[in-house]
């Protein structure tokens, strides 16, 4: 077969990733084999194939590739999340394009529209996936909301409100005015942003006198409903009892006292809103006030907002306070900086607003989660330092706002029945909810007249999206539903989660918990963080910053394989990752160095001959190398420093392999290699080829096949990854000490010019016997005809050290002696000063007294290697004398 001269990673990649699924080998069953389980973080149904997903997933893929090579029953399962809040707001704006509105449908109207939305767009990131090589069980693809995940997810709320932990609640909660719907306290970012301080005077009922605010919200003013004071702050202790005058809207609201005023905050006078401050609503229950919401679900004002109904309330904020100024409540305004709480998907300013919500309670459903990650060691975190954001966040955690005022997402299958606040049920199906609505009426009312299935009105609410992916590591095997299937049983737990810190809270920590209530173990084994993906200016990449290159184009121009190696190279544990495409040539020229080294090989000719003591030594050599290396990947993978054994691989194949072996073994020009050493050779590079393929697959399994025709079960993708057997350290060590000869002659004939065609001949002052069986390497990579030992130094010569070994190269015609003796003595000049300033730093005794052990081993080791350098330099300038 005629290797082409490039590797043209287009062609290989389809076609070998038809191959694969042809042949099935991605799927799995459970069998007698250990299993390895890894989930995929569902991405977005809405979404597209970005720089976090390419190295998230490749990370994953290379884990199943290693696993599958390692013999296990390699399982990763793919599938989407149905992303409610996103995936709502591109329905509804596609609607509004089409001229229609989400109010003007029924809910089962809108729902077709959705689902039409999803089939013809979604999935299209799983699709990309197969480019970058994915070798996902795409049997096994799940999504939130197909059939078999929503029971689950009804079947779990069912279950933990039987148990009584999820309970209705009227309860301040965070405000999406743009998707209009609430979010949890994870789904809030915080940002500090540059506003206004407004100080408005508040009149006191029957009285001249005023007292002043501070405020950075003056249109909530109209919800206010009390002053607070601090009854220890003497200088309103004449207010108590008595009322003030609301600007504006004119309300009379009474002064109360409470200590949780800061004296020595502010003017000392704080407003009370109850409908639109958390701290607020407490001290209006405290205080028993009166409750007065002045804002629409969109954030618009409301009737209580008077003359500004209908308006939004940016708007507002700023058309009041120009009111307020008007009519002399403004005394002044100074600039002040704000902790604003934003939507994490629609970026909207939230609003704090009361609301009758599901919650779930967690103050006992934590407990065995931090166990199982920071006492027991039962789920293990890389890198560890993620223990401590995990254990903040579980220590300090409030009860789960679950319910979404959405249309798209598992419905809550509460159904009401009265008008009673506790007359509901909740039920998996209608049917069930209507005999235990029945039940429940006759036993609470003494009314055993039946109700019927219309007298029933389902809640109209959702669950939030992570109340699905929660139960993700079981969902996939159907494990909610049918808890004692096959299927479950072997895989679950699962072993690694790969995933990014940023959903540690909403995703991974929820898994946990879900994992030990609901099986009563965990969910996976290890969670390997990656840190995220960055521009070379530390920017977050993001299509609005538009710093995010196209994933695809990407693998386009460099390969699957290059950018993979691209991404892994720089990408350690829980740091984040500075891109630059620059890396992916470097990976797409580490490919091609694979494929210019095959075809080298591969155009040799072989013969029966003897097999040259080099290249003997150099396969040995190589030998024990490669499992050294092993060794070090097998530990770098045990730690999840993915990136660490990557470069322990890359350096192994371009530096001992490419650079070394194949020079140490290569046949002199046109002739033949014998037999033995090719044999070794395919075999040595067949092992390279196994220890790269989870990491560069479509190169290796195209190499792979074209050194041999191989049936199916030969594939490279299922071949056995290779066992490490005991490295012989002295063979390695020879190598390296030859390795700094060779060095050494090369650069000699560098700075002297002397051609690699001119055979040298080279004498030793030997007291280190290791370099004695490499001579026969040394000789063939330097073009040195003869290796002499010697007893003495050798006049007229040029020489160089390693370890306590000279070696002296004699002058040829075409040297310039006084040259070469005047560049010598500029540079022992040069060195002879720089030994005397470390000398001068060691024999001050200020600096040996104060500086860290670390710095004095150091400047010692300066002076000593300028001590023998001096003694090489004056040896050779006595040489040429």
């Amino acid at each position: 077969m005629e290797i082409p001269s490039k590797y043209n990673p287009e062609i290989t990649e389809n076609r070998w990733y038809d191959y694969w699924m042809e042949h099935n080998y991605f799927h799995s069953e459970p069998d007698d084999r250990e299993p390895y389980t890894i989930i995929i973080p569902p991405p977005n149904v809405t979404g597209v194939l970005h720089m976090g997903h390419m190295l998230n997933n490749t990370i994953q893929d290379l884990l199943t590739r290693r696993a599958r090579m390692m013999g296990k029953n390699a399982c990763w399962v793919p599938g989407m999340d149905h992303a409610s809040i996103a995936t709502e707001a591109k329905v509804v704006a596609k609607l509004k394009e089409e001229g229609v509105n989400k109010s003007d449908l029924t809910r089962d109207e809108f729902l077709k529209h959705a689902w039409a939305w999803t089939d013809k767009y979604g999935g299209v990131i799983l699709e990309q996936l197969k480019k970058l090589g994915c070798s996902c069980d795409w049997e096994r693809t799940a999504f939130t909301m197909d059939e078999e995940r929503y029971a689950s997810v009804i079947k779990v709320f069912v279950d933990l409100f039987n148990k009584g932990l999820i309970y209705r609640g009227h309860r301040m909660v965070n405000w999406d005015p743009e998707a209009q719907t609430t979010l949890s306290d994870e789904e809030v970012i915080y940002e500090e942003r540059q506003g206004l301080l407004y100080y408005v005077s508040y009149q006191i009922e029957g009285s001249d006198e005023k007292v002043t605010i501070a405020t950075t919200r003056p249109e909530t003013i109209l919800g206010d409903t009390a002053i607070c004071i601090n009854p220890d702050d003497e200088r309103f202790r004449h207010l108590r009892g008595k009322n003030a005058i609301v600007p504006i809207c004119d309300r009379v609201i009474p002064i109360i006292e409470d200590t949780y005023v800061d004296i020595e905050f502010g003017t000392g006078c704080l407003k009370v809103t109850p409908a639109h401050d958390i701290n607020d609503k407490t001290l209006g229950e405290k205080h028993d006030l009166q409750t007065i919401d002045i804002f629409n679900a969109d954030a618009t004002l409301n009737s209580f907002g008077l003359h500004y109904e209908g308006k939004d309330r940016f708007v507002v904020r700023k058309e009041i306070a120009k009111e307020l100024e008007e009519k002399g409540f403004l005394i002044k305004t100074e600039q002040y900086m704000n902790n604003v709480g934003t939507s994490e998907r629609t970026k909207a300013v939230i609003e704090p607003r009361l609301s009758d919500q599901w919650f779930l309670k967690m103050e006992d459903l934590v407990k065995p989660a931090i166990k199982g990650v920071l006492e027991t060691d039962d789920i293990q975190f890389f890198p560890k330092k993620f223990d401590n954001t995990y254990r903040h966040w579980m220590e300090n955690i409030r009860d789960w706002n679950i319910s979404r005022q959405l249309w798209w997402g598992q419905q809550i299958p509460a159904y009401y029945y009265g008008d009673g606040q506790d007359d509901f049920v909740v039920a998996e199906t209608a049917e069930k909810a209507l005999q235990l609505a029945n039940e429940k009426r006759a036993a609470t009312t003494g009314n055993t007249e039946s109700l019927e299935i219309k007298d029933l009105r389902q809640d109209e609410d959702v669950l939030d999206t992570w109340f699905s992916s929660w139960l993700w590591p079981m969902s996939v095997f159907n494990g909610v539903t049918n808890p004692d299937n096959d299927e479950v049983k072997y895989y679950y737990p699962t072993n690694d989660l790969v995933t990014g810190p940023d959903i540690i809270f909403f995703w991974v920590a929820r898994m946990i918990i879900a994992g030990y209530e609901l099986r009563d173990e965990r969910p996976f084994e290890n969670v390997y963080f990656t840190g995220l993906v960055r521009d070379k200016q530390r920017r977050k990449m993001s299509k609005s910053l538009g710093n995010s290159p196209d994933a695809l184009e990407l693998i386009k121009q460099y390969g699957a394989d290059g950018v993979r190696v691209g991404l892994l190279l720089s990408s350690a544990a829980g740091n984040d990752l500075m891109f630059d495409e620059e890396l992916c040539q470097q990976g797409k020229n580490f490919a091609n160095k694979i494929w210019n080294g095959f075809r080298l090989i591969k155009g040799w000719e072989v013969t029966d001959l003897p097999q040259p003591e080099a290249s003997r030594l150099g396969i040995s050599w190589y030998r024990s190398k490669f499992n050294q290396t092993l060794a070090q990947i097998e530990d770098h993978f045990s730690k999840y420093r993915i990136s660490d054994a990557l470069m322990a691989i890359y350096k192994l194949v371009w530096d001992d392999y490419s650079s070394s072996l194949l020079e140490i073994i290569k046949p002199a020009y046109q002739q033949p290699i014998d037999r033995t050493t090719f044999d070794a050779l395919i075999d040595i590079f067949e092992q390279n080829l196994k220890l790269l393929h989870p990491f560069m697959p479509f190169l290796t399994e195209e190499v792979w096949h074209r050194i041999a025709d191989r049936c199916p079960e030969e594939a490279l993708i299922v071949a056995s990854w290779p066992n490490y057997k005991p490295a012989d350290i002295e063979l390695i060590e020879g190598f390296e000490f030859a390795d700094k000869v060779i060095s050494g002659i090369r650069t000699i004939r560098k700075e002297k010019n002397i051609p690699m065609k001119e055979a040298l001949e080279v004498s030793v002052l030997n007291e280190e016997n290791v370099a004695l069986d490499w001579d026969t390497v040394i000789q063939k990579l330097t073009n040195v005809t003869e290796i002499s030992y010697v007893d003495a130094t050798v006049e007229g010569a040029l020489s160089f050290r390693v370890k306590s070994n000279e070696y002296f190269i004699p002058i040829s015609g075409a040297i310039d002696v006084e040259a070469e003796i005047a560049k010598i003595q500029e540079e022992l000049n040069y060195t002879k000063g720089f030994l005397k300033s470390v000398e001068k730093k060691l024999s001050n005794e200020r600096f040996v007294n104060n500086a860290p052990e670390k710095v004095i081993q150091m400047e010692r080791k300066k002076q000593a290697d300028a001590e023998a350098k001096i003694e090489t330099l004056e040896k050779s300038l006595a040489n040429l004398n």
